[in-house]
């Protein structure tokens, strides 16, 4: 990635934020789309912000992709998105906006680019009778979110083919690591047995596979520089399923937590998938690429870095609050 030049939309998120470093770190020469150009609003990035080109856009309003007729880029990742499966049905315009609209948007209005990555979601998949899930599944999404991501797979499949232009689309697997919202469970669960709160969960039979961000951020950039773009969508993930009520008895253990736990107390969602894994073997055979990171190795590397997080937001006497 030396001396290429990068634009990331949605850089300043969870995963966007890893891979804006990363980019940084290989001598590419970055760009990042943010909703308001502010540190304190982009603080995952603060330790960069200086080291990057920080533009404020809303995707979903094309007005504001005119600052970048003249610009021309290497490689595009589009992060950006509406990102939380279950409020997405409380804000279903939004996420259809964002995910699709806004993935159009940007396609329609940028200037010139190398390849171009769109980063959907295996949420697209939704109810499957096959398991681990294939790419060549029909999606059968089933939230606003799913809907509107497998919209901009759509959408950049439809580009693709009527511009010959090279883009990618991948389907990443449940990421995690630090940074992560506390609105994703892995970190809800960490902060909460780490504060010695009360966990209520359901039954928790579900089953999920969860990725370290380093994995994903290391398949994207794979998969953006792969030189024979495929017109395959393809799969991000281990292939190794962990239930939910697994998932919260190791994050007990692994904070030598003294929360008391009340698996069941609470009811199922009725949309809930009740398995997801990535079949990856097409990663595998067309990337070259697979996870490095086992679980446990991420998730106590996930630990040790919240346990800062809370000494730094929930404590009084940290620097932060010292006001």
């Amino acid at each position: 990635m030396k001396n290429k030049r990068v634009l990331v939309t949605g850089g300043a998120g969870f995963i966007g934020s890893h891979l804006v470093k990363q980019l940084l770190a290989s001598g590419a020469k970055v760009s990042v789309i943010v909703k308001y150009n502010s540190i304190i609003d982009n603080i995952r990035l603060s330790s960069i912000w200086e080291e990057i080109n920080v533009y404020e856009a809303d995707l979903r309003n094309i007005d504001s992709l005119r600052q970048f007729k003249d610009m021309i880029f290497d490689y595009i990742f589009h992060l950006a998105a509406y990102n939380h499966v279950g409020d997405s049905f409380l804000h279903y315009n939004e996420a259809l906006q964002s995910n699709t609209i806004a993935t159009a948007n940007l396609m329609e209005f940028l200037p010139s680019f190398g390849t171009f990555l769109y980063m959907s979601s295996s949420e697209v998949y939704g109810y499957q009778q096959i398991v681990p899930f294939r790419e060549d599944s029909l999606p059968n999404p089933i939230s606003p979110y799913a809907v509107g991501k497998y919209g901009g797979e759509l959408f950049a499949k439809m580009k693709r083919l009527q511009t010959g232009a090279a883009i990618v689309c991948v389907r990443p697997f449940n990421t995690f690591g630090p940074y992560q919202s506390e609105r994703a469970v892995i970190p809800e669960l960490i902060i909460k047995c780490l504060r010695g709160h009360l966990v209520k969960t359901t039954k928790g039979l579900q089953t999920r596979e969860f990725n370290y961000v380093d994995d994903i951020v290391g398949g994207l950039i794979t998969a953006i520089q792969n030189h024979q773009i495929t017109e395959e969508v393809i799969n991000l993930g281990s292939n190794k399923e962990i239930s939910i009520v697994e998932l919260v008895k190791e994050i007990h253990s692994e904070t030598n937590s003294s929360s008391p736990l009340e698996i069941g107390a609470l009811e199922g969602r009725p949309t809930e998938i009740p398995r997801m894994s990535a079949d990856s073997s097409l990663a595998r055979k067309k990337l070259m690429w697979k996870p490095k990171i086992p679980f446990v190795k991420g998730l106590r590397k996930t630990i040790d870095w919240y346990r800062k997080y809370i000494d730094l937001y929930y404590q009084s006497s940290s620097s932060l609050n010292q006001l």
